[in-house]
C-alpha cells in the first residue's frame, strides 16, 4: 500500500514530488477575524493512498475528440501553463481513422501525455429502445455478443497503433479486456479506465471494478466528501473526478473543493470538464467549431482550478508529468485456460 511521504521524494521521472502541507481552507482567515466558526478538519478522513510515484493528484483533459482538438489542447496548455497527465476521448475508437489515432499517439508521446480512447459499441447508440426511455435501460453497456466483440476489436486495433489506455463502459467488457491483458493479447502495460457514465457510487462496487481489472475509475461528480473517505477505506485504485462536470453528468462545479477532494480521494485525477455546453458525441466535422472552442475552454477551466489550489497552498503533491501507471492493485483470479 502506497502512502504519502512528508518529504520530497525523487522519482524515476527525475523530478521531486513534495507532499502538500496543511492547506489554507477557503475563507478561513477572513472568517476568523469576525469570529465565525469553521468546522475542524478530521485527519481520519484523509486518504492514506498515493500514486506509485508518490504524488496524490494528476490532471486530465476529457472530450478531446481528434487530432485537431488535441492540437488546440496542447497549444493552450502550453500557453496557460496547465500540466497535463492524460488526454481522453469520448466518441470512440471506431470514430477515428488509423491515421488520426497514430497522429494523436505521436503528439501525446512528444509531450509524455497518456492518451485514453473509448472502446466500442454502446447501448445508447445502438438499436436498443430501452436506453431512450425515462429509465435509461442498460445505459452505455454493450448489448449482446457483437457489441462485446466490437469493443475487443477496438481494443486490439488501438493498442496495435500505440494507444496505452482504454476507456470502458461495461463490466463485462472490462473483465474481458483484463483477461486479454493477462493472456498477452493486449500489452501488459495497457490501462483500463471506467467511464463516468457507469461509475461506482459505493465502496463495494468500487472495489469490484478494481478487481475486474480497472486501473482508474470515474466516479459521479455528485458523491459527497464522506463517500470519498468510505471508498478509500476499501480500495487504493486511482479515482477520476470531473471538477466541473458536463451537463449530462449533472453540471456540477466543485473547484473550491479541489483541495479537499484530493485530501479525501487520493490518488485522484482532476478532470476539467465543461458545463452549459451541448454534447459532442459522436464527434464529426459538423461539430468542429464547437469542439475546438470547448477544448480550449476546458484547459482554461483547468488553469482556474490549479490557481485555486495554489492560492490555498494545496498545489503540492502533483505526480511528475509523464507518470501514468496506477501501482499494484487487487484483482480477481483469472481462471486457468483463459
Amino acid at each position: 500500500m502506497s502512502e504519502v511521504s512528508n518529504t520530497a521524494e525523487f522519482t524515476a521521472y527525475g523530478s521531486p514530488v513534495t507532499s502538500p502541507s496543511a492547506p489554507r481552507r477557503p475563507g478561513v482567515d477572513a472568517l476568523a477575524r469576525i469570529g465565525h466558526p469553521v468546522p475542524a478538519v478530521d485527519p481520519a478522513d484523509a486518504s492514506p493512498h498515493a500514486f506509485p510515484d508518490g504524488g496524490t493528484w494528476r490532471t486530465e483533459i476529457p472530450s478531446v475528440e481528434g487530432p485537431e482538438a488535441l492540437a488546440v489542447v496542447l497549444k493552450e496548455s502550453s500557453r496557460l501553463d496547465v500540466p497535463v497527465h492524460r488526454i481522453s476521448q469520448g466518441s470512440g475508437i471506431w470514430m477515428l481513422s488509423d491515421v488520426e489515432i497514430t497522429e494523436m499517439v505521436e503528439a501525446c508521446a512528444e509531450r509524455d501525455i497518456e492518451l485514453c480512447l473509448f472502446t466500442g459499441p454502446r447501448g445508447t447508440w445502438d438499436i436498443g429502445a430501452a436506453t431512450r426511455t425515462d429509465s435509461g435501460g442498460a445505459g452505455l453497456r454493450s448489448r449482446g455478443h457483437d457489441a462485446l466483440a466490437g469493443c475487443v476489436e477496438d481494443a486490439v486495433r488501438a493498442t496495435e497503433l500505440g494507444v496505452k489506455c482504454l476507456l470502458v463502459a461495461d463490466e463485462g467488457v472490462l473483465w474481458t479486456l483484463h483477461r486479454l491483458r493477462v493472456a498477452g493479447v493486449l500489452p501488459a502495460d495497457t490501462t483500463f479506465k471506467v467511464s463516468a457514465l457507469i461509475g461506482p457510487v459505493n465502496p463495494a462496487s468500487y472495489a469490484v471494478y478494481e478487481r475486474l481489472g480497472a486501473d482508474s475509475l470515474n466516479v459521479p461528480s455528485d458523491l459527497t466528501l464522506d463517500h470519498f473517505t468510505e471508498i478509500r477505506r476499501t480500495s487504493r485504485a486511482p479515482m477520476d473526478l470531473y471538477v466541473e462536470a458536463p451537463d449530462d453528468l449533472g453540471g456540477y462545479v466543485r473547484m473550491y473543493e479541489a483541495a479537499e477532494l484530493i485530501r479525501r480521494g487520493a490518488p485522484l485525477y482532476l478532470k476539467f470538464g465543461l458545463s452549459k455546453s451541448p454534447g459532442i458525441y459522436p464527434y464529426g466535422a459538423h461539430l468542429r467549431d464547437h469542439t475546438l472552442d470547448t477544448a480550449r475552454e476546458r484547459v482554461r477551466r483547468g488553469r482556474l482550478a490549479l490557481d485555486l489550489l495554489a492560492r490555498h497552498g494545496a498545489d503540492g503533491g502533483m505526480s511528475p508529468l509523464g507518470s501514468r501507471l496506477p501501482g499494484e492493485l487487487q484483482r480477481f483470479p483469472v481462471p486457468e485456460g483463459d
